[in-house]
């Protein structure tokens, strides 16, 4: 995981389109969504110092929007604001990826339970779409592009229902989840049981079968979670071998 710049404002690269900001949008919520992302993905990684003053500099905007894509980040618990000191990125705590993953499988079960009764073959054609695309980047080891393909899969499921506020209250309660989904990668193993659940998904919903749908998304979103519970254990334990090994 990339250390983030020490002091954030060391190097925000700006080469990649994504980190780019116009004036002609709201300057907020393209600093957040650059910021977000970084946090996600681990390009900052926890601990890091956000210096704000870097940032506004970088982007050629003033501190306002800076302070509101910050306090954003700061209610979403990705950062954490020591007063009249500094904003350090917030560490990965396994508490609040239990809270998100109770919040997601809640409203996304429900979620597909809705779109069931809704979806016609122009829907299910975009799911294939989308899940070969999916499949293509796995074989392509194009991991990032695989994680934003699942992503637009799930919120497809939301449009699909007529529910689009209710998936983007979970894209803001998976990101403690999303953080660790980044960590794992490359995981082609991983990559592969989730097109097979994705699989699964389309082909109950296919059916207008509601019961079907809500079983294939929890089992889904359970064996997401037990991944990424294991990828917390193996990282608590890799540390505290480093800190053994440190204090001997």
């Amino acid at each position: 995981m990339g250390n983030g710049a020490a002091a954030m404002g060391a190097d925000i690269s700006g080469e990649n389109p994504r980190d780019c900001v116009v004036q002609s949008r709201p300057l907020r919520e393209q600093v957040y969504a650059i910021l977000r992302r970084s946090i996600l993905t681990g390009e900052f990684a926890p601990g890091t110092t956000l210096d704000e003053n870097a940032i506004a500099l970088k982007f050629a905007v003033s501190r306002t929007p800076v302070r509101e894509a910050v306090k954003k980040l700061s209610d979403e618990d990705l950062v954490e604001v020591k007063a009249q000191s500094s904003t350090l990125i917030a560490p990965i705590d396994a508490r609040l990826i239990r809270e998100a993953y109770l919040i997601r499988r809640a409203l996304e079960i429900e979620n597909v339970a809705q779109a069931a009764g809704k979806m016609n073959e122009c829907h299910r054609d975009r799911l294939e779409q989308l899940y070969l695309l999916h499949e293509h980047a796995i074989e392509r080891k194009r991991y990032i592009d695989a994680i934003d393909l699942d992503d637009a899969f799930h919120r497809y499921i939301g449009e699909i229902s007529g529910l689009s506020r209710l998936w983007r209250a979970i894209a803001i309660s998976k990101a403690q989840l999303d953080r660790c989904r980044y960590l794992s990668v490359p995981r082609p193993e991983r990559g592969q049981a989730t097109l097979a659940q994705h699989r699964q998904i389309i082909d109950a919903l296919a059916c207008g079968d509601k019961r079907r749908s809500r079983k294939t998304m929890s089992d889904h979103l359970e064996n997401s979670y037990r991944d990424v519970v294991s990828l917390l254990r193996a990282m608590n334990a890799g540390a505290a071998e480093s800190r053994r090994k440190g204090a001997a």
